[in-house]
């Protein structure tokens, strides 16, 4: 086959072993005649999946493999693939098979042919697309997250929501540094973050229904679209891990006040040893709740690395609630401010302190991916 590469087809997998190779087979099918490689990207799955694409890259030099350690994420899956190649046309399909990879090659001249033309996406909810055997409450939350993500992009896409797409590998490199990488949604990250208006087709495919493995859909995956959503909008502003570390610690606060509450009332407790009790109680829960939702991405596991983490977290977290009172009395007794103007300026050091130390010293400890 003479020329260089004319198409990258990034795969991002987790626990995909069973579908790998039949993957590379459809590939090989739709894409005969062209030039093309598969990188398989991997975040290091337990069931084998990056040994399986090895295995078939030892055969095929079209298979190439990225076997991610302690990084987790699509979007940023996709980053990676998309960046490691140097064919100059680069698509993103699912490993689950779900995807119609037929529209590749159609795909690829629409691109080849038009050169004003960025990125071709295939969508399910053009006239002659469809969700295949989605159940009513899948299709419902899809039609939200569409709105939200079409007022979010003020773009005429039928499909915003769409994980299948070919784009040109050199504007995504332009565009790397300013992605979030957050979620599921990699589209969304693109079409948003670019300071131009992207020219695109859309494409109509049937999603399929899956035949092997597990799908990895969750409720974390709704919170994740969100979380790219509010990033978009307001992340230059406050940054949304930060504000999503804010967030669970009004919860705590709330976790606070009722365990408080039930121990100094109905128990013969007094009030500072159950004032005590709470406090702990409401680090526990803002220590999971962080480590399940805010740094979801670098979140420990393991009873050692869960025990160190919830240790540092809440010796982080008194310090701060020194800091807390301290800033507050300052302020209140030597500055002569307000009592709510203190209390909030203290809350408002406390958090600071905690999410920048937390950040740093409970789950920055283990070398994972820093986050946004």
């Amino acid at each position: 086959m003479n020329g260089g590469l004319e198409l990258a087809v990034v795969v991002p997998v987790f626990n995909e072993r069973a579908n790998v190779a039949l993957l590379v087979e459809r590939l090989d099918k739709a894409l005969a005649g062209r030039r093309w490689e598969a990188i398989f990207v991997d975040d290091d799955s337990p069931d084998g999946t990056a040994e399986a694409a090895r295995d078939l890259a030892l055969a095929d030099a079209r298979v190439r493999v990225i076997q991610r350690i302690g990084r987790r994420g699509l979007s940023t899956a996709c980053l990676e693939g998309m960046c490691a190649t140097a064919a100059p046309l680069v698509a993103v399909i699912d490993g689950d098979l779900q995807h119609d990879e037929t529209l590749l090659p159609m795909m690829l001249d629409m691109l080849e042919q038009d050169p004003e033309l960025d990125l071709v996406i295939g969508s399910r909810f053009m006239e002659g697309g469809g969700t295949g055997d989605w159940d009513r409450d899948r299709a419902a939350k899809s039609a939200i997250a569409t709105k939200l993500s079409r007022q979010v992009l003020k773009a005429d896409l039928t499909d915003p929501m769409s994980g299948f797409f070919m784009i040109r590998t050199a504007l995504v490199r332009d565009l790397v540094p300013m992605l979030s990488g957050i979620g599921f949604k990699i589209l969304l990250d693109i079409m948003t973050a670019s300071p131009r208006r992207l020219r695109f087709r859309e494409l109509p495919y049937v999603f399929r229904s899956r035949q092997r493995g597990e799908s990895k859909l969750d409720h974390v995956v709704a919170l994740e679209f969100l979380i790219a959503l509010y990033d978009r909008m307001f992340g230059r502003i406050v940054p949304v891990r930060f504000a999503m570390f804010a967030a669970v610690g009004g919860l705590g606060a709330a976790v606070h006040m009722i365990v408080v509450a039930l121990l100094y009332t109905g128990t013969p407790l007094p009030f500072v040893p159950s004032t005590a009790i709470a406090t702990l109680v409401a680090m526990t829960f803002n220590f999971f709740l962080n480590n399940a939702l805010t740094y979801r991405d670098r979140r420990l596991k393991g009873a050692r690395e869960l025990f160190d983490g919830w240790v540092s977290f809440c010796i982080v977290c008194s310090v701060g609630a020194v800091a807390n009172v301290g800033i507050a009395a300052f302020l209140y007794g030597v500055e002569n401010g307000g009592w709510a103007v203190s209390a909030l300026a203290g809350i408002l050091v406390a958090a600071v302190w905690n999410f920048a130390l937390s950040s740093r010293f409970t789950w920055g400890r283990y070398g994972r991916k820093p986050g946004v």
